[in-house]
């Protein structure tokens, strides 16, 4: 019983934290562009050049 005594502060100071961090990231500009970087794994940035024969 005693342990619960220091574990649901540490809950909800946890919960707290992930939910301040949630405000910064989003206070930041973090999930403004949601679609690029779920595209970009498929872009091929190797465009290759065809080569002239000599």
């Amino acid at each position: 019983m005693n342990v619960l005594y220091l574990m649901i502060p540490m809950a909800f100071a946890l919960g707290l934290g992930f939910v301040a961090a949630f405000f910064w990231a989003t206070s930041h500009g973090q999930f403004d562009d949601l679609e690029t970087p779920a595209l970009r794994i498929l872009d091929d940035n190797n465009e290759r050049t065809e080569r002239e024969p000599k």
